[in-house]
């Protein structure tokens, strides 16, 4: 089931974000969060008039995905970037799949025109459910992270959508 976020979802979000935080190279923080940072982002995206949604399966939150601004300038009013992040368990089930479908819905519905999104790389699962909706590649930025003791490099989708 997919379904708007809540603030009784929060510290499952932030278990699920701080996974990725804590072992991973996908997220570039490298502390970790909080429920009331997580309510200030969620807090953000609303304002901004975009969705943040969450997979559950029997009454359990397994991920979530949203849409935030990707520049704060007037002009990129129009340009969203979109993330998802699954319970590390999750991943490989379809649940992002189904995220991003109830996300580019709804984004199709407002005055969106370009979606885009940022992965560090290698990421060979969030490339492929990227480009399972269009996404292309069209930026590739080379050792501009780094954590863990290595250079990451980061490639960034995007997608234009109707309109």
């Amino acid at each position: 089931m997919i379904r708007d976020v809540e603030k009784a979802d929060y510290q499952t979000i932030v278990a699920i974000y701080n996974h990725y935080i804590c072992n991973t190279v996908i997220s570039f923080e490298e502390e970790e969060i909080d429920c009331g940072e997580i309510s200030n982002r969620v807090d953000k995206v609303h304002s901004a008039g975009l969705s943040w949604l969450v997979v559950e399966q029997n009454h359990k939150v397994l991920g979530y995905a949203y849409a935030s601004l990707w520049n704060e300038r007037a002009a990129y009013r129009n340009t969203v970037e979109v993330s998802v992040y699954l319970h590390h368990q999750a991943v490989g089930k379809g649940y992002g799949r189904m995220l991003y479908e109830a996300l580019f819905h709804r984004l199709r519905k407002t005055s969106v025109h370009v979606v885009i999104s940022g992965i560090a790389l290698p990421n060979p699962e969030s490339v492929r459910l990227h480009e399972k909706f269009g996404m292309k590649k069209v930026a590739h930025y080379q050792e501009v992270g780094y954590k863990f003791g290595q250079w990451i490099d980061v490639g960034y989708w995007q997608l234009q959508l109707a309109g």
